[in-house]
């Protein structure tokens, strides 16, 4: 029999480190297996060149997305045609939703016998429901984070498998007596500081978590920020810090795990490293700011449920502080942060309740990839 053709599709950097834990998985499984795909550096480094450029492709809000519209359907319409040249068994389209949906749309058209898989889809449970019909009118099967995304799916007829949340098993224990050390701050307290890995985060919400870094800083000598910075934002990060006036270091994504466990209190905009630094028992406040426009819309009109972070959607409670659109202040995120800081009982209640959050997203499973490739693997064998 000839061996399975797999083609990944990944337009930003979480759905790039995904592709590449895949293609891993699978290669385990199925040495034989022949795999193609789109992605960035993450995927690079499992031998895969990207058919096509993904730049431009990390694009957050309504106006926002319109505004890249034409990149997008352009790079969707190029990852229809690579893969039409690739000639698929299957393709995995992971996270990204406006993109992939296009990709997917252009890839049915020139390879309707592909089966087409959408790995983390998107956050029905959050804004827009409808998606989810969506969802089932274009793919052919779903890989879903968590099980409270299972029931929106009931009635469309969509194979839904729950892999489980990808960030939670690329967190080994990092070493924060160690990070310490080296970095000559053994006696500070450290504040964290979690800029995001987008453009569009370090221009909305990054500015407010370096206002309360200075803020919290200049009321104690004895805090130090260490800022962790993104591949994908490190060259912007880095000019900007070299204008604060706190103390502070800046370390790469090496040394994350690390810096997160060192950590006393993280200020970070929200996304996937909330999980990243929960599992390394630090507290945290978040920060999330969208363009005008569309943090309008979305808060008011598309956005059903109460929070924005997984940890607190987990526990159906506000465990960890949220600051969005108008309420992200530099003064409100220091005050937060401050009482985790300084209030010994603040800090561990946060850290029972991260610890519950963990258990209910599935810690204790097998990695997310392997379950994606069991699962796909499976579908193919069935076929």
């Amino acid at each position: 029999m000839k061996p399975y053709r797999v083609f990944v599709v990944a337009g930003e950097p979480s759905g790039d480190e995904l592709a590449a834990e895949l293609v891993q998985a699978l290669r385990a499984r199925r040495p034989d297996l022949v795999i193609e795909g789109v992605g960035g550096e993450k995927l690079a480094s499992q031998g895969i060149q990207s058919a096509v450029s993904i730049e431009g492709l990390s694009v957050l809000g309504l106006t926002e997305g319109l505004a890249a519209l034409k990149t997008v359907n352009a790079r969707a319409e190029e990852t229809g045609v690579a893969a039409e040249a690739f000639a698929p068994d299957a393709v995995v389209l992971i996270d990204s939703w406006g993109f992939t949906l296009r990709a997917a749309k252009a890839i049915r058209a020139r390879v309707p016998q592909a089966r087409l898989i959408k790995m983390i889809g998107p956050q029905v449970f959050a804004t827009r429901p409808g998606r989810a019909k969506t969802v089932a009118a274009v793919y052919d099967a779903l890989f879903c984070i968590h099980d409270f995304e299972v029931p929106f799916y009931d009635g469309t007829g969509l194979p839904v498998t729950i892999i489980g949340n990808p960030a939670i098993a690329r967190a080994g224990k990092g070493d924060g007596t160690q990070f310490r050390a080296r970095h000559g701050l053994t006696d500070k307290k450290i504040v964290l500081l979690l800029p995001g890995s987008r453009g569009g985060e370090i221009q909305r919400v990054a500015p407010a978590l370096e206002g309360a870094a200075a803020l919290i800083s200049s009321k104690d000598p004895q805090v130090h920020v260490v800022v962790v910075l993104a591949p994908s934002v490190a060259e912007r990060i880095t000019e900007r810090a070299a204008n604060w006036a706190f103390p502070h270091a800046v370390v790469g994504e090496d040394e994350k795990l690390d810096a997160f466990a060192a950590g006393d209190v993280a200020l970070a905009c929200s996304g996937t490293v909330t999980t990243e630094v929960a599992l390394q028992e630090t507290p945290m406040v978040l920060g999330y700011r969208l363009g005008a426009i569309s943090g309008f819309i979305i808060l008011n009109f598309l956005l059903k449920s109460r929070f924005i972070c997984l940890l607190n959607i987990a526990l159906g409670r506000m465990a960890i502080p949220e600051f969005v659109q108008n309420g992200l202040t530099p003064a409100a995120l220091a005050e937060a942060a401050s009482q985790l800081l300084y209030d010994p009982k603040a800090a561990q209640d946060q850290l029972n309740a991260q610890a519950l959050a963990l258990d209910k997203m599935g810690r204790h499973d097998p990695p997310a990839a392997e379950r994606a490739a069991d699962a796909l693997l499976k579908l193919l064998d069935a076929s």
